[in-house]
């Protein structure tokens, strides 16, 4: 169900962060989510250890990985609820000795389900890309 990121599954990844993005982040303004798009597209899919969930053979979510930090999890919203961000970050979990990441503050669906996890609030910051409030995350796994 799980299986690594490869070059033909950038156009998927990229349709899987568009769906859930647009979902998720409702309050982010279109001309930032197109640069956004663009560099992941361009920069971040290339440099990122990516982990795509493909049940029934097609991709439904991803998870992208910069070192210890989770630069990404996003599931179609149709697949959303089923386990697969779970399963995402059980992969992640397994190879690191911990995680990070930053979550909207706006996103609290997300933020709900990084606590359950058992990701912890690190700090509030602000995102200089979008300008919004973010809350950054931790998780010790160990």
């Amino acid at each position: 169900m799980i299986r690594p990121y490869e070059a033909f599954d950038k156009e998927a990844v990229l349709s899987i962060w568009r769906e859930a993005n647009a979902l998720a982040h409702p309050f982010l303004s279109p001309e930032r989510v197109v640069q956004a798009e663009t560099m992941i597209r361009d920069t971040l899919l290339d440099m990122a250890e990516t982990w795509i969930s493909a049940p029934a053979g097609t991709p439904a979510g991803f998870i992208s990985l910069l070192g210890e930090e989770v630069g990404g999890l996003f599931v179609l919203p149709l697949w959303q609820g089923r386990g697969l961000g779970r399963v995402l970050l059980d992969k992640a979990c397994a190879s690191r000795p911990r995680l990070e990441l930053d979550v909207f503050a706006e996103n609290i669906r997300a933020q709900r389900f990084y606590r359950r996890y058992g990701f912890t609030e690190a700090r509030h910051q602000v995102n200089p890309f979008f300008g919004h409030a973010e809350i950054r995350m931790t998780l010790d796994p160990g």
